[in-house]
């Protein structure tokens, strides 16, 4: 897929939707404060970059694709700025963040626990990571006979399969929450949405935020 083509899904009524429910879940587990940087790893087309840069945070997007990348910085808003880089050997020094968001790119990612103790020792507060959730109506949707268009090749994560990514990194406070749990985003779902805890881990986007353990 296109960037463009990509990026443009978000301004679909349904694409608006469910960026909307993503992004609010992210920004309320993460509780970024104003001002402080935040790195953005696998930022594809820059979508949730510029939204958290729009809301005051210094954003740095992390992709190792050259187009997706030239894409984000076409659309460049506020304090955010774009590199080409690998999950798995992240260019930064350890705790260069104060925080860090990686929206669904762990799931197309195969050593998912080095990418992840990547993200954990470039930040210094507290970690956001989105997943693809397999206990979902999404799933049954898009997931199965291994996806297609976006989510071709796609691991679907369960809650306890993502507990275990994090057994033995240095981090504490480890909490999941999930939003999208009817993904056809119409009348009927958003007021389903708005009815259900984000504690009930059924959402197709699944979310787990921990704060860093700072290393000796």
């Amino acid at each position: 897929m296109q960037a463009k083509e990509y990026d443009a899904w978000y301004q679909t009524p349904r694409g608006r939707w469910i960026g909307e429910q993503e992004y609010q879940l992210l920004r309320t587990m993460l509780r970024p404060a104003t001002g402080l940087s935040m790195v953005d790893v696998g930022c594809g087309t820059g979508y949730f970059t510029r939204r958290f840069a729009a809301d005051g945070a210094q954003v740095t997007g992390v992709d190792p694709d050259a187009n997706m990348l030239a894409y984000a910085q076409s659309q460049c808003m506020a304090d955010e700025r774009y590199l080409r880089g690998d999950a798995r050997a992240l260019p930064f020094p350890a705790q260069s963040f104060d925080y860090c968001i990686a929206v669904a790119s762990l799931c197309f990612i195969q050593e998912q626990t080095s990418a992840l103790a990547e993200m954990v020792r470039v930040t210094r507060k507290r970690i956001a990571i989105g997943f693809l959730n397999r206990n979902s109506l999404l799933y049954w949707q898009k997931g199965r006979h291994g996806g297609s268009g976006a989510y071709r090749g796609a691991h679907w994560h369960t809650p306890a399969e993502v507990r275990r990514l994090f057994l033995d990194l240095p981090v504490s406070n480890l909490q999941l929450r999930s939003a999208i749990y009817l993904p056809g985003g119409n009348r009927f779902a958003r007021t389903i949405e708005s009815g259900l805890y984000p504690r009930i881990l059924m959402g197709g986007f699944l979310v787990a935020t921990a704060d860093s353990v700072a290393m000796p």
